[in-house]
């Protein structure tokens, strides 16, 4: 799944008034927190998470774990703070603007 450049500013502006949801901590992407991601992808489908990693190319790295593993699209990335988006395949929450 790739989004256009008009769906991910769309998207940018819906991250705004997120909150955290999932925070990442000292052990790093665990199966329990891959699981955690997983349902609030399902209900949510845009999640905002926090990573508690200070190297930025560890930070990346993390970053593309995540993405891969959840099977979801990077949004933005500011500072330590992620936002990410996978679609509801059953119920879709968000309806995404036309390419």
């Amino acid at each position: 799944m790739s989004l256009s450049k008009k769906q991910i500013k769309f998207l940018r502006g819906k991250c705004h008034d997120l909150k955290a949801v999932i925070m990442l901590g000292q052990k790093g992407l665990t199966d329990e927190v891959l699981n955690e991601l997983e349902i609030a992808l399902n209900y949510h489908e845009l999640v905002k998470i926090k990573l508690a990693v200070d190297d930025r190319d560890a930070r990346k790295q993390m970053i593309a774990d995540i993405c891969d593993k959840s099977n979801s699209e990077e949004v933005q990335s500011i500072g330590k703070t992620l936002s990410v988006y996978r679609v509801n395949s059953d119920k879709a929450v968000i309806e995404l603007p036309k390419r």
